[in-house]
């Protein structure tokens, strides 16, 4: 891993105006915020718009450049940044940009269901602990190498999503005439290779776009046809080593690792690009049911997303292939000094009043959520105590959750004056703090189940009975 970049290392070549044009109210905390990737440069548009800090600019680029550099692929509506990665492990910083995942459509689908697909792509979400998860790109193929044919399906796949695009086709006049249909966009285009990389290049060129750079399980290939376009000026490139499934997937993982590696620990330029996997390979195997070829593709799509893929194409829009990616995705992306968390205070459910039921929990995400469901159904108030993000036996144990910190929730969010009882229901892994918790606060605790699960009858038996 690299020195990492301090907030001073920003400040000291900012122009120190604290002009608050960023949105902060002085330079050194844009600054901060920059050195940990949570603003872009671009935001102090000094540096932009005034010809007097040019040079500070470029230093301040070259400083703040990842060793995986960022891509951002545009729609009308939307964007996409992938690559930009620092690290090589997760636990050394945070990995930033989340792995892009497209669905993949061709152009000889017929209309009905290519659309019916977009649509779905476009519109997928899932609520998970307290995060809206969707899908990124849509990949059009040419499977009918008609340039015709192809600039029509991506006119129509463009009226009907948000989504930037990948635009797939070996061939060149394929490629060209589906960038004319999205002009004032930035598609992705797939792929430059041994055969066509010149016509390409002056594809990228012409219309500003990023290119992808295919030799599958040719490493030298690769680096080769990657010189060869920085050479024509092009740096906006995605590298594709091939995503071999079945005995050649170690071979596919090997050439991920080593890319990734060699662009963050040794410095190697000609790898310090994107990575994209093509899990959608699986579909090739004719042998195989539907339903096979799309658990490889999903398990496939796990391993490459570990192995640092920053964008892959599917074929399976079934929920139960795409879930286990997404939600794979937002655990390796999550910030790992940084729990999930969610506000603290107080929660309603149902319609209570001065006779329901008080509950309490953390504010660890995962612990909220699922309590949160399985009481969902009740009539019942909880206080939510700020245990910065730490679930209830780890904050008890490290003095996170305490008789102090449930007191004063109680005091804090009022909920005294809602009920007519002093009864509150603690987790039952909170249970060793139960007796200073009645001390400190003057409420009895009932501890309840240790499993939010067993909360419904919990309450039949003990709380509405003694109430």
């Amino acid at each position: 891993m690299s020195k990492k970049i301090g907030p001073l290392d920003v400040f000291n070549i900012l122009p120190k105006t604290n002009c608050g044009k960023c949105g902060e109210d002085t330079c050194f905390a844009f600054a901060a915020k920059v050195a940990d990737r949570k603003l872009d440069l671009e935001q102090c548009t000094p540096l932009y718009e005034e010809a007097q800090y040019e040079k500070n600019r470029g230093k301040l680029e070259v400083l703040l450049r990842p060793a995986v550099r960022e891509i951002r692929l545009r729609s009308k509506d939307d964007e996409v940044r992938i690559g930009g990665k620092t690290v090589v492990y997760r636990h050394e910083f945070r990995y930033s940009n989340p792995t892009a995942i497209a669905i993949s459509v061709s152009d000889t689908m017929p209309e009905d269901i290519m659309l019916s697909k977009v649509k779905k792509a476009s519109e997928w979400e899932y609520r998970y602990i307290g995060m809206d998860l969707s899908l990124d790109l849509i990949a059009i193929r040419s499977t009918s190498n008609d340039p015709t044919k192809f600039r029509e399906c991506v006119e129509k796949v463009s009226d009907v999503t948000h989504m930037p695009l990948v635009l797939c086709s070996f061939s060149p006049e394929v490629v060209e005439h589906g960038l004319k249909a999205l002009k004032g966009q930035s598609p992705l285009i797939y792929a430059a290779n041994q055969e066509n990389w010149k016509e390409m290049s002056k594809l990228a060129k012409n219309y500003e776009c990023p290119i992808v750079v295919s030799a599958p399980n040719d490493l030298d290939q690769l680096r080769f046809l990657t010189d060869s376009l920085m050479k024509e000026g092009i740096e906006n490139i995605v590298l594709d080593p091939g995503t071999m499934p079945d005995e050649g997937l170690r071979d596919t993982l090997n050439n991920f690792t080593m890319l990734r590696r060699s662009a963050i620990s040794l410095k190697d330029d000609l790898s310090g690009f994107p990575l994209l996997g093509t899990p959608i390979s699986t579909w090739c195997e004719e042998d195989e049911e539907p339903e096979i070829k799309a658990w490889k593709e999903s398990y496939i799509s796990s391993m490459l997303m570990s192995r640092y893929a920053d964008i892959l194409i599917i074929n399976s829009i079934e929920m139960w292939s795409i879930l286990p990616i997404v939600i794979w995705r937002t655990n390796i992306y999550t910030d790992p000094v940084k729990p999930v968390t969610v506000e603290p205070g107080l929660r309603t459910f149902g319609k209570p009043d001065e006779n329901s039921p008080v509950l309490y929990t953390t504010n660890f995400a995962l612990t909220f959520y699922t309590v949160q469901e399985d009481i969902k159904d009740l009539d019942c108030y909880m206080l939510v105590v700020d245990t910065e993000g730490i679930s209830v036996e780890s904050a008890v144990a490290g003095g996170k959750l305490t008789a102090d910190k449930v007191n004063d929730t109680i005091k804090e969010t009022g909920i005294e004056d809602m009920v007519t009882h002093r009864k509150i229901v603690s987790p039952g892994l909170a249970a060793r703090i139960s007796g200073e918790t009645e001390m400190v606060s003057g409420w009895d605790v009932l501890v309840g189940p240790k499993d939010s699960g067993g909360v419904k009858s919990f309450l039949d038996k003990k709380f509405y009975q003694e109430t």
